[in-house]
């Protein structure tokens, strides 16, 4: 059995560390709130499990199960401010990953409850340790055998940190060109041969220098990209796996952009803010 914990179903992923607002004012969601709310400010049970709604499907016309993506992230609430009208504004940052065992639905409560593990983060030194067998370092058995295994941690741990480093760099600066890419064709803007990012996306790349993971969350939640391919991203437990999908991801993206010329929304309108941590 799994923890059980409430289910606020969304048209798209949300990402660890990824500011969420909300505007509550469904009954059911009022509910959910309420009983939030009911537990200490300072304790760890303001949250709830926010999943993904398949494309083209609503959750109340087939089963739940059916309808929301296996993973999801929670969103812990950050601040409430109550309506006249009943309802909540909220303030959510998301948290840890989880996998979707089960949905749970009845009248009390009367919002969806999930069943589900968490999911780790897997380290870039264990990932690449996992592909260690091929490499050969000199070295006879017997008394220089603990000599090769230390060495032989060494090259994995170094092989493991210039791939990230290498991914990373790459992942930003891809990242950084199709930013400017939507910027420019979205105000009619030429082209420059440096690109060139608004003041908020600057600070979010300066707010997660030195941490591919938060940059791995970033791209997720800021690149225009369907919600299969966010799913994707979220469900992957490997920050370099998940560097490697987004390079592929807005290559694909770049192209689309510079051979169509247009984009859907201003950046600004789709690009959602994320906490330093």
């Amino acid at each position: 059995m799994g923890e059980l914990i409430p289910l606020f179903p969304l048209g798209t992923p949300l990402f660890p560390g990824v500011v969420l607002p909300l505007q509550i004012f469904e009954p059911r969601y009022r509910r959910l709130m309420h009983d939030l709310l009911s537990h200490p400010e300072t304790g760890d049970r303001r949250c709830f499990g926010v999943v993904a709604i398949r494309q083209g499907w609503e959750v109340e016309e087939v089963s739940p199960a059916e309808a929301l993506y296996d993973v999801g992230c929670v969103a812990r609430v950050q601040a409430v401010r109550p309506q006249s009208d009943g309802g909540f504004r909220i303030v959510t940052v998301g948290g840890a990953r989880f996998r979707l065992l089960d949905v749970v639905v009845g009248e009390d409560p009367p919002y969806l409850q999930g069943e589900v593990e968490w999911l780790a983060e897997e380290e870039a030194a264990e990932e690449a340790a996992a592909n260690s067998d091929g490499l050969a370092l000199p070295g006879t058995p017997g008394a220089d055998a603990e000599i090769c295994d230390e060495q032989l941690d060494e090259v994995v741990a170094s092989v493991a940190r210039g791939s990230m480093d290498v991914l990373t760099r790459g992942v930003r600066t891809l990242f950084t060109r199709y930013v400017a890419e939507v910027a420019g064709l979205g105000s009619g803007g030429e082209d420059d041969d440096e690109p060139v990012v608004d003041a908020e996306t600057a600070v979010l790349l300066h707010a997660v220098a030195g941490d591919p993971t938060a940059l791995s969350y970033l791209v997720a939640s800021t690149a225009l990209l369907t919600t299969e391919d966010r799913q994707a991203l979220l469900a992957e437990s490997a920050t370099r796996r998940r560097l490697a999908m987004e390079t592929r991801l807005l290559r694909r993206e770049l192209t689309l952009l510079q051979t169509i010329g247009a984009v859907p929304v201003p950046l600004h309108q789709f690009a959602t803010p994320m906490t330093v941590n």
